[in-house]
């Protein structure tokens, strides 16, 4: 039973982060905040964190037995995996995103700016951008499954994977709104989610 509450109140939390960035959503917000519309994305990376810390430690109080058990030469698999993750995810966010915009910082930092926004249609496409469209999301996959070791890990890992590929599918979509043909051509050019496969999905 308490399997079936972590893997609904991960659900729950999912649908609402997804919900809480969604077109429609931010649209909305958009048209009542207007120009503070440049707080939203912080108070989005700030709720998202807040909700999430009770969610981890009520996940974290959940007795589960280890299922599995790491020994050699799947300890260093694991451990190799682990660091090629985290080396992603610090070269994706750092190096080929823009980590300002991403936490809200860089549209405090431009509010009250008066001057004209001209939207660029240019893609980035350096580092590992040019290698898969969504790196972050799948370090984070790695990052997840490589710490699977009780059936809470494998409860919350499922949630997330799934979460984080519809979520994918869904940001695409705001992705080819937002650029149109540039990006459709980004998309037949480069791989979404697992590099070295073929582009378009």
């Amino acid at each position: 039973m308490n399997y079936l509450l972590i893997a609904l109140l991960w659900t729950a939390y999912c649908v609402l982060h997804s919900f809480l960035i969604s077109i429609r959503f931010t649209s909305l917000m958009m048209r009542i905040l207007k120009e503070y519309y440049a707080f939203y994305r912080l108070f989005y990376v700030v709720i998202s964190l807040v909700l999430l810390i009770p969610l981890i430690n009520y996940s974290v109080q959940t007795e589960s037995e280890p299922i599995l058990t790491y020994s050699l030469p799947f300890t260093i698999i694991r451990y190799a995996l682990t660091s090629v993750s985290i080396l992603i995810f610090i070269r994706a966010f750092f190096f080929d995103y823009d980590f300002l915009t991403f936490f809200g910082i860089r549209q405090l930092l431009e509010f009250g700016r008066k001057k004209s926004q001209v939207h660029s249609n240019e893609i980035r496409k350096k580092g590992l951008l040019g290698i898969i469209r969504h790196p972050l999301y799948f370090g984070l996959i790695i990052y997840l499954w490589c710490q699977t070791i009780t059936l809470t890990d494998i409860v919350i890992n499922t949630v997330l994977t799934v979460y984080i590929i519809i979520g994918t599918y869904l940001e695409e979509k705001k992705l080819v709104l937002e650029f149109g043909e540039p990006y459709i051509k980004y998309q037949h050019e480069v791989p979404m989610l697992i590099p070295f496969t073929k582009a378009k999905g």
